[in-house]
């Protein structure tokens, strides 16, 4: 099961826009190394999930993972071949949106190089484009 939220006030939300650069997590809180976001966009719960699973077989479950960001917008889709109208679709999946400058993962307890190395790996699951960052 990927993550999505227990408890949410409204079914479905609106698009929205984003934000041109996110300051409030633009820094290392509890690792020493990190992914760091780019460019703006939205991560789906399966990518997000996909990547954590890359960094951790790459780092073979040593270190600490934390992941900063988590999917609570839910993104709905009409089925294939409905006419237009009939109001919104049901919720398809669920996604985080991402600002630049937002830290989406954090790496601690194992050596600088396999930490890039597990998040070169992570990265390439991700649809937005990513560096990383150390303390």
């Amino acid at each position: 099961m990927f993550l999505q939220p227990k408890k949410f006030k409204y079914k479905k939300v609106q698009k929205g826009g984003f934000p041109k650069i996110k300051y409030k997590k633009n820094k290392l809180t509890f690792g020493n190394i990190g992914l760091k976001a780019n460019q703006s966009g939205r991560i789906t719960a399966r990518q997000l999930e996909s990547a954590r699973q890359a960094i951790v077989r790459k780092i073979k479950r040593k270190g600490k993972l934390w992941i900063n960001i988590f999917p609570n917008i839910p993104v709905t889709k009409k089925p294939t071949e409905v006419r237009m109208g009939k109001g919104k679709g049901n919720v398809d999946y669920w996604a985080a949106k991402v600002s630049i400058g937002t830290v989406l993962f954090e790496l601690t307890g194992i050596s600088i190089q396999n930490a890039k190395a597990a998040f070169r790996t992570g990265r390439a699951k991700l649809p937005i484009k990513t560096i990383i960052v150390e303390q």
